[in-house]
């Protein structure tokens, strides 16, 4: 996907700072067993079926809703830079999308990015959920970074 789609209503880009340096927040993402206790937004939880780590690995996965509901989840990964940047690609059901996370150092924390470009426009509802979950999950994020600094 390249930057003109973002031009055209494809993207939505999410920053937070943390306090916590790269390599942690880089870390917490890395680590399945730190990743399954916060990704998705406030409510879900998640079972992690394949978790390879590396450029072209895949990411096989299954979100459950608050509400029972089971959210099958397909992502490969494009790029991986430690403590600077993960890409990978949604690459299942009809709202695929590029993701392209960065960690750069800002005063004591960490700036999270996280830039989604979506194969397609997306409805104003579906825009609004996402933002609204990227937010969650960064709540969640900043929950676990509690738990995992001195």
């Amino acid at each position: 996907m390249n930057p003109s789609e973002a031009s055209h209503g494809t993207a939505i880009t999410s920053t937070r700072v943390f306090a916590a340096p790269r390599e942690i927040l880089f870390d917490l993402f890395a680590d399945p067993e730190q990743l399954e206790h916060w990704w998705g937004p406030e409510g879900f939880t998640s079972t992690f079926e394949q978790f390879d780590f590396e450029p072209g690995g895949a990411w096989r996965f299954t979100m459950h809703g608050p509400d029972g509901t089971d959210y099958p989840n397909a992502k490969d990964f494009v790029e991986i830079v430690p403590a600077e940047r993960i890409v990978f690609d949604h690459v299942q059901d009809g709202h695929g999308f590029r993701m392209t996370m960065t960690y750069e150092t800002e005063g004591e924390g960490t700036r999270l990015t996280w830039n989604m470009v979506f194969a397609r426009t997306l409805s104003d509802d579906i825009r609004d959920f996402i933002i609204t979950a990227n937010e969650q999950n960064f709540d969640r994020l900043a929950e676990q970074v509690n738990k995992v600094m001195p």
